[in-house]
């Protein structure tokens, strides 16, 4: 752990003992009952004087008996205007997740924060980072469909930036007060890569006394967490706030070391004047996470699909201590330092500015500033193949390689830390291994944003515009290494390095043809750099027609300017087999320096007809621009031989995606039932797929590219219901026909194409049918809330050949909060009760276009993370 997080470990724990001590003595003799709230703790942060969410936060705060309606609160995201606008108002979907239920959720990482967002399919099996979003039918990993933004402001400009998502840039905290979540609508006009939709993380505002939290998390699995938050006017009318975490655990699945370990720190400093305010923001990250990747499943005759026998599929993982550290041969004969316990490791700097200005004559300035410093690594141990060792001594190129050895009848796998110790048929009780790929990458970005917007209202005729003229500049640039080698392993939790030794006919060993474990040397090799700058120039107009009746529209125009660099590979032997083709630079550098922009607008329309509901309509064509990511393993399959034909392949040039978007929606809500009711249509056009399949004869990974459009169509509900006082009941549901059109493409089979014809197919991963209700139950006069999540998700898809099913699951988890005294809140949480082993994903390198797991009933997985229980004492002061 850096000195740094052990200075700033140290200072949280100190400060939080503080405050826990302080809150006792104030309270040792006060059992005042907090008062009577539904939805919202009785320790809830004071809503800052002049902050324009005041509303919003005081009707999440009202007694059930007077709570206001849920439509008047305010929203500030997918929109832009002189005036404040409410979720009545809205003419979009729009998900406001409070602080309560961020509270009562304890989301462990941004992508289970959003479980209860209607339309998206929220994958967090990966870990803290590493999560992907599938956001209304659109068939994009990681964060492609959407974008992350912190107090209005992208978290990165692309946040799918090759092996970058946004989530592993961004940590939740006790600085973030609450989330709103755009799906589809505005959100392609005012952000840029965002056609499904913008996730926005609402920070904190210091209000007009000191105010603050503390906060200490205990799990079963080694966490331990410190919270704060800190905020306080400093005089002048400036406000600081302060805050951050720490946090170390061994991971829910551990490979018998740290898997979690560091955190992040802020200090953010404003000031409101007459016609304005200003704030600066800079924040430091410094955090490593496990990338957990997929385990050895097994269908048992039952029909139940389980862990292969010595397998724990709830905790374990393949990854452990003889994995954790592998020094690499590289083609030049110096060593990869390949580091796993380095997980997911960033290293952030990120300084922000937002200035807001009342000019004159109604003009409204607003100018949001943000850069950022991140440098990236990403080490993953990678199970490719899961095999019996029969089956792997049966491959030709195994064969091969044995039959190099002068004397040899065969071959035998033996453990690297025991070498006299021989894999057998039954090794573990499951006699299986597994070819692993141990993966690391580097990529260090260093970005610059800027959002301005010029805002108007005009009123006449008893009419009113509220215009928005904007302008966006992004540029970032950024480099991208890759380095990967293959290893044997055998299959159990912390699996084992395996040597293949080529013996005689007595099983005498005459040569190791592997290098401690080592397959492969080199079978993944990139080398890139690049910069993107991307302008856009947006307008947007609010016509309130009348009282009731409001008509929205946008359009943006984009461009992106891409230029950079890619080394193209060669092959080198160095003289053993485990060096015998290694991939390499080769000092070939194929340039590339291209624009691409586009337009895309949205409409739409809003009709208040009662002040509990109303309909709203879309429409939206929107795109997403190619990036840098289109370019760092464009020429992955192409070595200097084959050179000339990759430059005139006429699929190597990116191509823009474009998109249609249409929703209709119903809003209802009173003092006891909120429902928002929506109907949508996405078709997306020219979706590109590269997909890695893994070949061991040839020792490499080999892409197969496709192109397709996706259609689908679906309803989105989400309700709120509040009976009683003591009672009350959440609701999200997605019901969808989510299909691929045109997905048709040639591969080569024994030398000869064969068209593959996927049409009318479901989406890989995206189930027809989710939901999710969370009964709660508050008593004692709310200072005690039981609630309970239960959520189902229908069968989905490994491969677009929908080759390989992920049966439906269910998942139950539990929380509590008991507020002993007003400020002192103890919560405890109970993630997967059940031990649900339902599976997210199948193995991506098996291929996600037709997988090669199909028809096997031992296959690899990444189901659910086990059953794990966490407690936190928060003080509010």
């Amino acid at each position: 752990m850096p000195s740094s997080y052990r200075q700033l470990s140290r200072a949280i724990r100190i400060a939080l003992a503080a405050s826990l001590l302080a809150a006792a003595q104030a309270h040792a003799q006060d059992a005042t009952p907090a008062a009577a709230q539904t939805g919202q703790n009785a320790s809830a942060a004071p809503v800052a004087a002049g902050d324009p969410t005041a509303a919003s936060a005081m009707a999440s705060e009202a007694a059930t008996a007077g709570r206001a309606v849920d439509l008047d609160k305010v929203v500030v995201t997918g929109r832009s205007g002189t005036r404040q606008r409410s979720k009545a108002e809205t003419s979009y979907s729009i998900t406001a997740i409070d602080e309560d239920r961020l509270r009562m959720q304890a989301p462990t990482s941004v992508t289970e924060a959003l479980k209860s967002v209607p339309g998206f399919w929220v994958e967090a099996t990966g870990g803290e980072a590493s999560g992907n979003i599938r956001a209304r039918g659109i068939p994009v990993d990681g964060f492609g469909s959407v974008t992350l933004l912190e107090d209005g402001i992208p978290v990165q400009h692309d946040p799918a930036l090759g092996y970058l998502n946004g989530d592993q840039a961004f940590r939740l905290d006790e600085t973030i007060e609450r989330i709103e979540v755009v799906r589809g609508g505005p959100a392609s006009v005012f952000y840029s890569n965002a056609p499904a939709g913008a996730i926005n993380f609402i920070p904190r505002v210091v209000g007009d006394t000191a105010e603050g939290a503390a906060k200490i998390t205990w799990g079963d699995y080694g966490l331990a967490r410190y919270d704060l938050f800190f905020g306080t006017p400093i005089g002048g009318g400036w406000k600081l706030g302060l805050g951050g975490f720490y946090r170390s655990d061994d991971g829910i699945r551990d490979p018998g070391y740290p898997a979690n370990d560091g955190g992040q720190y802020r200090i953010n400093l404003s000031r409101a004047f007459e016609h304005g305010n200003l704030s600066f923001d800079y924040k430091r990250v410094d955090d490593r996470v496990a990338l957990y990747l997929g385990v050895p499943m097994r269908t048992y005759a039952d029909g139940k699909i389980r862990g292969v026998p010595g397998f724990d599929d709830n905790h374990g993982t393949l990854a452990g201590p003889e994995t954790r550290r592998v020094p690499m041969i590289q083609g030049d004969g110096s060593l990869y330092d390949f580091d796993n316990a380095l997980g997911t490791q960033v290293k952030r700097d990120q300084y922000s500015v937002k200035f807001d200005y009342e000019f004159g004559g109604g003009f409204k300035l607003a100018q949001a500033l943000r850069y950022s410093k991140t440098e990236t690594q990403r080490n993953g141990v990678f199970p490719l193949t899961l095999q019996s060792g029969d089956k792997f001594f049966a491959d030709a190129a195994v064969k091969k390689l044995i039959a190099s050895v002068p004397g040899a009848v065969g071959g035998q796998l033996r453990y690297v830390d025991a070498p006299d110790q021989v894999f057998g048929p039954n090794q573990n009780g499951n006699g299986l291994m597994t070819i692993g790929g141990l993966r690391g990458v580097t990529m260090p970005v260093n970005e610059l944003i800027s959002d301005t917007r010029l805002m108007r209202r005009f009123d006449f005729g008893g009419q009113s515009h509220d215009v928005t003229v904007g302008y966006y500049f992004a540029r970032f640039d950024q480099d991208f290494d890759r380095y990967s080698s293959n290893v044997l392993t055998d299959v159990r939790d912390n699996a084992r390095l395996l040597n293949l030794v080529a013996v005689n006919a007595a099983g005498q060993p005459l040569k190791t043809l592997t290098d401690n474990g080592v397959y492969r040397y080199g079978y993944e090799w990139e080398n890139a750099s690049g910069r993107s700058t991307t302008q856009a120039v947006y307008v947007s107009d609010e016509w309130q027609v009348t009282d009731k009746l409001r008509i929205d529209a946008g359009a943006r125009w984009e461009q992106v300017h891409t230029q950079g660099w890619t080394e193209i590979r060669k092959q080198v032997n160095l003289g053993t087999p485990a060096t015998s083709a290694i991939l390499t630079g080769s000092g070939v550098f194929v340039d590339y320096d291209e624009k691409f922009d586009k337009i895309g607008w949205t409409v739409g329309a809003n009709w208040q007809f009662d002040p509990h509901q109303g309909v709203f309509a879309r429409w939206t064509p929107a795109f997403r621009l190619p990036s840098l990511s289109s370019y760092i393993t464009k020429f992955s399959n192409c070595d200097v031989a084959k050179l000339q034909a990759c430059l005139n392949d006429p699929n190597a040039r990116p191509i823009t995606q474009t998109m249609d978007l249409g929703e209709v929606g119903y809003k209802f809500s009173n003092e006891s039932f909120d429902l928002f009711a929506t109907l949508f249509y996405t078709k997306y056009d020219n979706v590109g797929f590269s997909n890695y399949v893994f070949n061991l004869g040839n020792g490499a990974s080999t892409v197969q590219q496709g192109f397709a459009d996706t259609k689908t169509t679906g309803l989105e509900l989400e309700g709120y219901w509040t009976p009683t006082r003591w009672f009350d009941l959440q609701l999200t549901a997605t019901v969808q026909d989510p299909k691929y059109k045109g997905l048709r493409y040639t591969e080569l089979v024994n030398g000869a194409p064969v068209l593959r014809d996927f049409v009318d197919n479901q989406l890989i991963r995206v189930p027809k049918n989710s939901f999710r209700v969370v009964p709660g139950l508050n008593l004692l006069d709310d200072r005690l809330r039981l609630q309970v999540a239960y959520e189902y998700q229908g069968e989905r898809f490994v491969d677009t050949a929908n080759s390989v099913k992920l049966p439906s699951y269910h998942v139950i988890n539990a929380s509590a909060r008991y507020e002993f005294v007003p400020g002192l809140t103890l919560f405890l949480y109970a993630d997967n009760l059940t031990n649900s082993r339902g599976l997210t994903e199948g193995n991506p390198r098996a291929g996600e276009l037709q997988s090669a797991d199909a028809g096997n009933n031992t296959f690899i997985a990444r189901p659910l993370l086990g059953r794990a229980f966490r407690a936190a004492l928060m003080y509010r002061f």
